[in-house]
């Protein structure tokens, strides 16, 4: 069976164009709890700990009781489509092992990974179409 993966290494995904957001904003604290929130504990609790698929598995495919290589068999929309890049402003680095952190959009550390030439720089998807 061919897996698919979200991971990237040496990246920062920056927030949308159009982020409705100038500081970042952490997602809603609801019962049950959203992908978005749980994609934000995760990573607010243990930067660099996880990688892309270890969170997108823990969030999208163990509340619908999905084994791992089933879930990957088919490709996951990655970070570039999380609701943290795109609505919270919130963006993603995966370090060279594909370990990710979060960074709110107002931080320095975002500016910093913003203005490093070193590693590659991905948008969020848009929240609307031009």
């Amino acid at each position: 069976m061919k897996t698919h993966t979200t991971n990237y290494s040496n990246v920062f995904i920056e927030t949308s164009e159009d982020c409705p957001v100038k500081i970042a904003e952490i997602p809603p604290d609801r019962e049950p709890k959203t992908a978005v929130r749980l994609e934000y504990e995760m990573l607010a609790d243990s930067p660099y700990s996880y990688t892309s698929d270890d969170v997108i598995y823990e969030t999208k495919g163990v509340p619908k009781g999905i084994n791992r290589e089933t879930f990957f068999s088919k490709g996951q929309p990655c970070f570039r489509a999380s609701a943290l890049t795109k609505r919270y402003g919130w963006g993603v680095h995966s370090d060279a092992e594909g370990k990710i952190a979060i960074y709110a959009m107002e931080s320095p550390e975002y500016s910093h990974f913003v203005s490093d030439e070193s590693i590659e720089h991905i948008k969020a998807m848009r929240n609307k179409k031009k």
